[in-house]
């Protein structure tokens, strides 16, 4: 890989998750603000990146791997969103937002994978090369929560800047794309099934006992997952966080250093040690909210923020790991697929559609919520899960990372 290309991979990953990081985590108190949208309307508004993360592998897997070079649709898919990025900021209430955004991360969540596509297409070895080029996305995530923080568009009412911020970067991608590596499809001329395309030909994991716990563990905690997704930043805010999206930032700090440390974590504690610890992390980090303020209790918003690294790295991507193992070469693509579909699809609009009215019912006047009695729903799921992952999951067996093996984010992730 020249210079020149790493930069251009670099570059576009930075601006890949930039883009997303500058109005999704903001997004749910712009729309509570801005647009007087009620809690279920926030979650209906969020539940679109679900809606995305299904149609995603049917628009790779007919049109992308088929019929056009990776780079153009990223460019033509960017340069459409940033109109829609655009059109969203002109808009005055949520009913005429939601079509907006319901077409946007349709058309987003597949640059998760075209962007992995492209930077693959271009390395000898990805297992190396991969995360130097990642990390640039972790980096725009941060620096787009840091931006917002430090001009204080929560705290003056501005934030449908943010929309304009990500419009101007998806717009800035979408001319970039066209002037990367060449990445013609991969399957052109083939046939393509829907088996192939949503990855049942890794069903069969299923009959190993353990992994279906795992499989059904996932689904289940992403319905917690959603509920931070969605009000997050509105609690953080509603609460009395200064430039909370800029706090929420050390989030995705906090992941990459935890990420960096799988490989030392995977060795001393196995599989079941560390999706349990997962789980674990995300019931604390409620727990934390719950009983968190912003005067002597600001340590555990802090400490729920922070713990990100553990909620995400500890089980969404040691299971990415732990599936890899167990599907093997043959079935190793369709695998990944498969789960990313049933828990960022399913599970989270799972989530998003039971978070909305909890939301609602603890509200107990305008703009002022119930947030104990609300973040100890989502903790108490996330304990019971865990709970019945320590009853029924039996794999115990130490699980050795193997040679090379490439520890990637899903394609239809939320934060990074």
């Amino acid at each position: 890989m020249t210079p020149t290309i790493r930069a251009k991979l670099s570059l576009m990953m930075f601006l890949e998750f930039f883009i997303w990081g500058a109005w999704f985590v903001t997004m749910g108190t712009y729309l509570a603000k801005n647009l007087n949208a009620t809690g279920t309307q926030n979650a209906t508004a969020y539940a679109t990146q679900a809606l995305g993360a299904i149609v995603a592998p049917f628009i790779i897997g007919l049109i992308a791997d088929k019929y056009f070079s990776a780079q153009r649709i990223l460019g033509v898919l960017h340069i459409v969103g940033a109109a829609l990025l655009y059109y969203e900021t002109t808009v005055p209430t949520f009913s005429n937002f939601y079509p907006g955004i319901l077409a946007y991360m349709i058309i987003y969540m597949p640059t998760l994978a075209l962007v992995n596509s492209i930077s693959f297409k271009q390395m000898v070895n990805p297992s190396k090369e991969f995360p130097w080029i990642r990390v640039f996305g972790t980096a725009g995530w941060i620096i787009a929560g840091v931006t917002i923080g430090v001009l204080g568009w929560e705290q003056s009412g501005t934030l449908v800047l943010t929309f304009k911020m990500a419009a101007v970067a998806s717009a800035i991608l979408g001319i970039l794309s066209f002037t990367l590596p060449d990445t013609p499809p991969a399957k052109k001329g083939q046939k393509t099934s829907l088996r192939d395309i949503i990855g049942l030909d890794s069903i069969g994991l299923l009959k190993n006992r353990s992994y279906l716990v795992f499989f059904l563990a996932s689904v289940a905690i992403c319905i917690p997952l959603a509920f931070y997704y969605n009000f997050a930043n509105p609690f953080l805010n509603e609460v009395g966080m200064n430039r909370a999206a800029g706090v929420q930032s050390f989030g995705q700090v906090s992941e990459f250093v935890f990420m960096v440390a799988m490989p030392f974590f995977f060795v001393r504690l196995g599989v079941k040690k560390m999706l349990a610890l997962g789980m674990l992390a995300w019931a604390l980090r409620y727990v934390f909210f719950a009983y968190g303020d912003s005067g002597t209790g600001y340590w555990m918003l802090l400490a729920g923020i922070i713990i990100h690294g553990v909620c995400y790295d500890f089980f969404f991507v040691a299971g990415q790991i732990y599936t890899d193992n167990l599907a093997g070469d043959k079935f190793k693509s369709a695998a990944q697929g498969f789960i990313m579909l049933a828990t960022y699809g399913i599970g989270m609009l799972i989530g998003f559609t039971i978070s909305g009215p909890i939301v609602d019912h603890w509200q107990t006047s305008p703009g002022v919520h119930n947030w104990q009695n609300i973040w100890l729903i989502p903790g108490g799921i996330a304990a019971l899960v865990l709970v019945l992952f320590l009853i029924f999951f039996r794999d115990t067996n130490r699980m050795e990372l193997k040679p090379g093996l490439d520890i990637e984010e899903p394609s239809a992730q939320v934060e990074i």
